[in-house]
């Protein structure tokens, strides 16, 4: 898996994104304790609002840049966006009022809005063949699972020494190191060689994305994701805090928990991703959620809230929730052609976080006015739905070859190769805009 390491330009990236997501980890705590400092009991509440904005945002502002990502150098983009990110958490530190949470939050999450998406659609280009791929997106796994596991351990530790202000500092710190590690590396450009009209660019990617079966699927799959991954980042503060009476250190060992099970599933998948398909690892990972959900509610319901049922809960999670998100790069880079990867890349991060501007509201919400219990039984209920829906949208084998017609096109088309009608494995682009049918029709 680190022999892909040797790539100095992907190795300068994987560094700048541990070192953003150290810092975006260590802004995660501090968010949590500030809201319980200044809203107490509606701390759940705030942090659901906080993380609705950020999916507003996200949702908003990842297919516009998508959308115009190749007018401009991918470095300098990238550069420009971390430094928003660092003076934007140079501000939260000197917060007093929930209102000033909210609009900070706007402004730093529209910046991550644009830059990762354009960073993962970078990743293919620099790294073609598909095992490095793979193994790159396992790092990548694992470097966000750092948000999850070491940051809030790092937290921990600084907490005995520090208020949890500081921590703001460090997320500043973690933009600026890597606003400069992108700064030392060239970037590949994927120019489009077609000229297109503000509004297909736009939405080329949601056309893209929505026409393509799998990632019709993976859609599904990341809803359950969603209902699961915001019971763990919405309430664990409220459960270990308020319900439990236990403090700051054992939020942090709670986080670390779940990253800790997404952090092993990602060193495990390449090798299961190497001999088994996509779709059947990403179905048994969305299972594992579920079934940890509704366990989790009845354990509850049965023996009462405890910190050793959560841990466990929260760590097999993490186990699903990797097994879902790991694989997906696989998918958006075999659904699209190069000059259309920032686009669809785009639309994946504000289709799947669609699914987050659902979950994360509800979740801190039913845990206001509910139990946790039946927080847990609505969240398995709908990652169930998420499951089932899946399943049935992805087919088996879309990625074989289909064979199709394009009555479009002359027979001596150079795309027919004087086949007509022929096959080849599927992607949505001019040639092909709608999936083909079954019996090789075209619509």
């Amino acid at each position: 898996m680190f022999s892909i390491l040797g790539d100095r330009t992907y190795r300068h990236l994987f560094m700048a994104q541990i070192v953003a997501l150290l810092g975006t980890g260590l802004a995660t705590i501090a968010l949590g304790l500030l809201a319980f400092d200044l809203a107490d009991e509606r701390a759940a509440l705030v942090l659901g609002t906080v993380f609705t904005i950020k999916m507003v945002a996200y949702v908003g502002i990842a297919p516009i840049a998508g959308a115009f990502v190749n007018l401009f150098p991918r470095r300098k983009v990238l550069v420009m966006l971390d430094i928003i990110r660092a003076a934007v958490a140079l501000c939260l530190p000197f917060v007093t009022e929930i209102w000033q949470i909210y609009i900070l939050i706007f402004v730093l999450q529209s910046a991550s809005a644009a830059f990762t998406p354009t960073f993962q659609a970078t990743i293919p280009d620099i790294l073609p063949k598909e095992e490095d791929y793979t193994q790159a997106l396992s790092l990548s796994r694992l470097a966000y699972d750092l948000e999850n596991l070491i940051s809030p351990a790092l937290a921990a530790i600084l907490l005995t020494v520090v208020s949890y202000h500081a921590l703001f500092i460090g997320t500043s710190v973690g933009f600026i190191a890597s606003a400069a590690l992108v700064v030392s590396v060239i970037l590949p450009t994927s120019k489009s060689t077609k000229v297109r009209g503000i509004y297909e660019r736009t939405t080329r990617g949601m056309r893209i994305y929505l026409a393509t079966p799998r990632l019709r699927g993976l859609l599904s799959l990341n809803f359950s994701a969603a209902a699961a991954g915001a019971m763990v980042l919405v309430n664990t503060v409220l459960i270990i805090q308020g319900k439990l009476e236990l403090g700051v250190t054992e939020v942090a060992i709670t986080l670390s928990a779940f990253g800790g099970g997404s952090m092993l599933a990602a060193i495990v998948l390449p090798r299961l991703l190497s001999k088994r398909p996509d779709r059947k690892i990403m179905l048994s990972g969305t299972a594992v959620i579920v079934t940890t959900l509704f366990g989790l509610a009845i354990y509850i319901e049965t023996f009462g809230l405890n910190w050793s049922a959560i841990l466990a809960g929260w760590f097999i999670i993490g186990l699903g929730y990797s097994t879902i998100l790991t694989p997906s790069g696989r998918l958006l880079k075999r659904s699209a052609h190069s000059e259309d990867r920032p686009a669809i890349y785009a639309a994946q991060f504000a289709l799947s976080h669609a699914c987050w501007l659902i979950t994360y509201p509800l979740a801190g919400w039913l845990i206001t006015v509910s139990t946790p219990t039946i927080t847990l039984l609505i969240l398995a209920i709908l990652a169930t739905a998420g499951l089932v829906t899946g399943a049935w949208l992805w087919p088996y084998g879309d990625s074989r070859a289909m064979p199709h017609s394009h009555t479009d096109l002359p027979d001596d088309h150079p795309h027919l190769l004087g086949k007509h009608p022929h096959k080849h494995p599927i992607v949505i682009d001019d040639y092909h805009p709608q999936w083909p049918r079954r019996d090789g029709g075209n619509g």
